[in-house]
């Protein structure tokens, strides 16, 4: 048996939408921007203050789109204890920036221990999943592969030094 729950929330000019499922003693929440405008206008600076940004619903994940333009896009996460997104894959370069809490990555199926101040790079087609061992926000950047360039050489730029 599924049981549904919406929940309608207005942040300041942001509004959400939060689904609940319940399966199987399974509470998970998805958000879904009621309107596709990003908290930042990508041809506008702005400063954002990411701890005030990150939402936390009880027993569920919410996801707020950030920035969006053509090559990239930035997710800001807020996950409830316990909460997880199950192993999937993404077409994209990932960078995920643990901002708080902990949690367990497991990048190629080999579990690794993150908290606050940790990094992760996935390079696209990596299987990887993420679980809250604590309450724990993320930020994830994902970029578009430029194509005919293989993805190393097309991260690099060759007049940087490297310390």
């Amino acid at each position: 048996m599924i049981e549904t729950a919406q929940i309608a929330l207005e942040a300041g000019p942001c509004a959400f939408l939060l689904i609940w499922v319940k399966s199987q003693n399974l509470l998970l929440c998805n958000s879904d921007r009621m309107n596709e405008k990003p908290v930042i206008d990508a041809s506008q600076e702005k400063v954002v203050l990411l701890d005030q940004e990150t939402r936390f619903a009880p027993n569920g994940i919410v996801s707020r789109t950030l920035l969006r333009t053509d090559n990239m896009r930035v997710v800001l996460f807020g996950f409830s204890e316990g909460q997880e997104l199950t192993e999937h894959t993404s077409t994209q370069h990932a960078l995920v920036q643990i901002l708080s809490g902990e949690c367990e990555f497991s990048l190629a199926g080999k579990p690794n221990q993150l908290k606050a101040g940790d990094m992760v790079y996935m390079p696209p087609g990596l299987a990887h999943a993420v679980r809250a061992t604590k309450q724990f926000s993320m930020l994830l950047t994902l970029s578009k592969p430029v194509s005919g360039i293989p993805g190393r050489i097309a991260g690099s730029v060759s007049s940087f030094a490297t310390v």
